[in-house]
This record gives C-alpha cells, structure tokens and sequence, in this order.
C-alpha cells in the first residue's frame, strides 16, 4: 500500500466500522457474550476430560509395560 492512498484507505475502513455499528443491537452483544462463555467453558470441560483420560491410560501402559 503506497502511503499516498494511506487516507483513502483510513476514511473507507471507518466509514465501513460507523456504518456497521448502527446496526448492532444489544441483544446481539449479549447472545455472542453468553454463546462464547458457553463455548469456553465447554471447551475447558472438554480439555480437563480429554486430558484425565490420557493419563489414565499412560498410567495403565506404565504399570502394564512393568509387570513385564
């Protein structure tokens, strides 16, 4: 990008992020805040689960591969 079209670029990218925040309700802020809360916490139980269950089975391969 040449620095001469610097202020083009400027005015096209706020005027696109001022039109589009008018039509943003309230609702829609607190739907995607709930809805990504919901996600991460899905996520992080998920992970925790996944995790416990590895070890679990490392830990059976371990005792597995000593009685050998």
């Amino acid at each position: 990008m040449v620095l001469k079209n610097a202020p083009v670029w400027m005015g096209t990218a706020s005027g696109t992020l001022l039109s589009s925040l008018g039509l943003i309700r309230t609702e829609d802020i607190f739907k995607t805040v709930l809805l990504a809360s919901i996600g991460a916490i899905v996520s992080f139980v998920i992970s925790c689960f996944l995790n416990l269950i590895i070890k679990m089975k490392n830990h059976k391969f371990k005792k597995h591969k000593k009685n050998k």
